[in-house]
């Protein structure tokens, strides 16, 4: 117990240290070098990885010359730094991060996209929003369940964001491409995570950051598994739905895949589309149960 909390305390130390001389060179770099504010999280989250102990094991790769929606499943506070660390992103968070102490400095330094999931009307303005940012070039990272699950499952993908932007990138910049990424959490101190520790490391339900941080913290080096599909063009995708099944199946598939040892072997592992996008296809309205939450 007292060597759990030395190692969070040291963890904290060392990321504090690192951090906070760092956020004024971020902050002026957004002001002088869009290009530069684009790639020093990615080099700032790798090393994050490193202070708190997240070993990452990395299938693929997100395309560097064009504009990327990257669609992901989404577990833990965790994912953040883990895929900022694969590439150069920003995210599309919820529009409570943006009042969060501190964390809402560094979502903002990394040009996250906030999006007020309690109003349609900001859903579609937070779409434009992000169409306008990948024809700039970045990649955006889209947490498609719109919230947070246990790493044991992945939850059904919400269609509000895919819609306009499936239908803006159709006619509007046909460079932009799709592609998905996978995070599982698979080992804890080198040993792998069966179904019931997993969700120690999720953050999910009413779960209290500071509380499951420092929880986090105290258990030692995780493993965190990523699997990054090929690219595919945004403009091949027919609506919303189609791009929402689409991708929710290849992560749901990669997924599974990882956590039953078989990441390279997505054929012999059943996907079903989510409830949600079969009532779509049946054209009934959607179960209460399915609320953007």
């Amino acid at each position: 117990m007292a060597q759990g909390s030395l190692r969070a305390s040291a963890v904290l130390t060392g990321f504090f240290g690192f951090t906070l001389p760092l956020m004024p060179v971020q902050a002026l770099l957004l002001k002088v070098s869009p290009a530069a504010a684009r790639r020093f999280p990615n080099w700032y989250h790798r090393n994050v990885c490193r202070i708190l102990g997240v070993k990452l094991k990395i299938e693929g790769q997100v395309v560097d010359d064009k504009p990327v929606l990257l669609v992901c499943n989404h577990t833990s506070w965790l994912d953040i730094p883990v895929l900022s660390a694969v590439a150069p992103v920003s995210f599309v968070a919820k529009l409570e991060v943006g009042s969060w102490p501190f964390v809402s400095a560094l979502a903002r330094l990394q040009r996250s996209v906030f999006v007020d999931r309690t109003r349609r009307q900001a859903t579609g303005d937070a779409a434009t929003e992000i169409m306008k940012r990948l024809k700039l070039g970045d990649t955006i990272v889209l947490f498609a369940e719109g919230t947070s699950s246990d790493g044991n499952r992945v939850l059904p993908f919400k269609t509000s964001l895919f819609g306009a932007v499936s239908g803006q990138g159709a006619t509007g910049n046909g460079d932009v491409v799709v592609q998905t990424a996978a995070v599982v959490y698979t080992h804890l101190r080198g040993v792998p995570l069966t179904r019931a520790d997993r969700p120690r490391i999720g953050w999910y339900g009413d779960m209290e950051m500071t509380s499951h941080a420092w929880g986090v913290l105290k258990s030692g080096p995780i493993t965190a598994t990523i699997k990054i599909s090929p690219p595919a063009p945004l403009s091949e995708f027919k609506d919303r739905k189609d791009l929402a099944l689409k991708t929710e199946r290849a992560v749901r598939s990669a997924v599974l895949g990882i956590l039953r040892g078989r990441p390279d072997d997505p054929a012999l592992i059943p996907v079903e589309p989510s409830q949600e996008i079969r009532r779509q296809k049946l054209g009934l309205p959607a179960a209460r149960s399915e609320k953007w939450t």
